[in-house]
């Protein structure tokens, strides 16, 4: 089986049938957040069970798949839209024009009968999403990975922007003290 960069996205053969994990398609590769919390197999049941609640556009997708998993992963627009590409082609989703040229994706009666042949793939993969996900993070709720996950993006995009100057090391440090002795005390 090859494994260049479109392999992921054609259709599986027999052997490796939709859930397939192949040998970059493990927990923690990629991924925005640490790593992929599952396969493309699996990310293409996702978004087709979130698009049969409700046709979405992409970035609306990315953002579901985000609040599911409560901050700790998010899909790149690199992965969603040929994602959402494959489901197109495969007959499982359909592309509805909307608003300012964007598209809707919508299920299809194909992709109806695809999440109903892989429902259990589909159900462990919700109780994966309601339990936070691998990583060490079971148990800790939602909104607080959420915010530790804003927190450290919010450090790194503040120190790619360049030096800190002395005020704005000791406001970032009084802040992140703060915090610390805030959590210590709950």
């Amino acid at each position: 089986m090859g494994c260049g960069p479109h392999r992921h996205f054609s259709p599986p053969d027999d052997r490796s049938g939709p859930l397939h994990r192949g040998r970059h398609h493990g927990p923690g590769r990629g991924g925005r957040h640490g790593g992929r919390l599952f396969d493309y197999g699996e990310l293409r049941l996702l978004l087709l069970a979130i698009i049969s609640d409700a046709p979405s556009h992409g970035y609306e997708l990315i953002k579901t798949v985000e609040d599911r998993f409560g901050g700790s992963y998010s899909p790149s627009p690199g992965v969603i839209y040929p994602t959402l590409s494959w489901l197109d082609d495969m007959g499982y989703a359909a592309i509805e024009p909307a608003e300012g040229g964007r598209k809707r994706y919508s299920i299809t009666p194909e992709g109806k009968a695809f999440l109903a042949a892989n429902r259990a793939a589909i159900d462990e993969l919700m109780a994966r999403a309601g339990g936070g996900g691998p990583g060490g993070r079971e148990g800790v709720p939602a909104p607080v990975v959420r915010a530790m996950e804003n927190l450290k993006l919010a450090l790194r995009l503040r120190l790619r922007r360049g030096d800190l100057d002395a005020t704005s090391a000791e406001a970032i440090t009084a802040a992140l003290d703060l915090a610390a002795q805030t959590v210590e005390k709950s």
